[in-house]
């Protein structure tokens, strides 16, 4: 534990009031973390600096998951738009929303590669009800991850061997991308586990999908990792930290169901953690890996 958490860390309610808290991101500039309250359709942000808590904006169409592109500015999935998204200033333009003219499922959770390339997964739980987005039909018969280059408008279906990927990160050197699947208990012969697949992030290509860890209690949500390879994975009740071989080293405790977590603070060792219907903290003693030089 003390090689992972800072000597004498807690982990720290910053926030409570959501109904299902998910998509984290550190935003530097403000010193400040932003993620989604999904079913109330706002988007929160918590000021480490103050410690206040705004809505920084609301009926935003049910965002999930969000990252920082090359520029810095904030990229996100929408349920209710099926599609993914750029936020600059305040202003929301769609990026993608179609693959061959069929409509997304729902996008729920999204990485830049350090080429600019933006991939997320697309399983169908914006489409499932009317609870994180609207009851819809699956257009192009599956639950895929994409890869899209912003720079050509090229799409590109990366993984299409799974059931309802949902997280995903790339190793620190970007040869290995992983992504949970979360269909255990919703469809038959469903999956609860994180995989791992060899990537080519240069020409948008996946192989040899493995399964990289089973994670119990629950399933698997949002996770990162760190500067070592390691990854910070939510599940049921815990953050879980996982070596490269996938092995559990550690379980840090949380009260709720854990969602998602990303790393920030002024040095990137706090851990944000979303869990149903809080914002936690913990200081730890490493960051998140940071992209490759291009």
């Amino acid at each position: 534990m003390d090689s992972l958490l800072a000597h004498g860390a807690k982990l720290e309610k910053l926030f409570t009031g959501t109904t299902w808290a998910e998509g984290p991101v550190w935003l530097p500039e403000t010193q400040s973390v932003r993620w989604s309250d999904i079913p109330r359709d706002r988007i929160m942000e918590y000021n480490s600096v103050s410690g206040e808590t705004r809505v920084h904006r609301s009926a935003v169409e049910y965002t999930n998951g969000r990252t920082l592109d090359r520029g810095g500015s904030v990229v996100q999935c929408c349920h209710g738009r099926r599609s993914i998204e750029r936020e600059v200033d305040g202003v929301v333009e769609t990026l993608v929303d179609r693959w061959e003219g069929h409509r997304f499922n729902s996008p729920n959770d999204i990485v830049v590669a350090s080429n600019g390339t933006i991939w997320f997964t697309d399983p169908p739980y914006g489409i499932l009800s009317d609870v994180e987005g609207h009851q819809g039909e699956q257009e192009y018969g599956g639950c895929w991850v994409f890869c899209f280059d912003p720079a050509t408008d090229v799409l590109t279906p990366v993984i299409t061997d799974m059931i309802y990927p949902n997280g995903l990160a790339f190793s620190p050197d970007e040869t290995i991308l992983y992504v949970s699947d979360t269909s255990s208990g919703d469809v038959p012969n469903g999956q609860c586990h994180i995989r791992a697949y060899d990537v080519d992030v240069a020409s948008a290509t996946t192989s040899n999908g493995r399964v990289f860890s089973e994670v119990r209690p629950g399933c698997p949500d949002g996770f990162r990792v760190d500067v070592d390879g390691r990854i910070w994975t939510s599940s049921e009740d815990s953050v879980q930290v996982l070596s490269v071989q996938g092995e559990v080293l550690e379980r840090i405790p949380v009260p709720e169901k854990v969602a998602n977590l990303c790393f920030g603070g002024e040095d990137g060792r706090d851990l944000y953690v979303t869990a149903t219907t809080s914002l936690y903290r913990i200081r730890t003693t490493t960051t998140q890996a940071p992209r490759p030089a291009r």
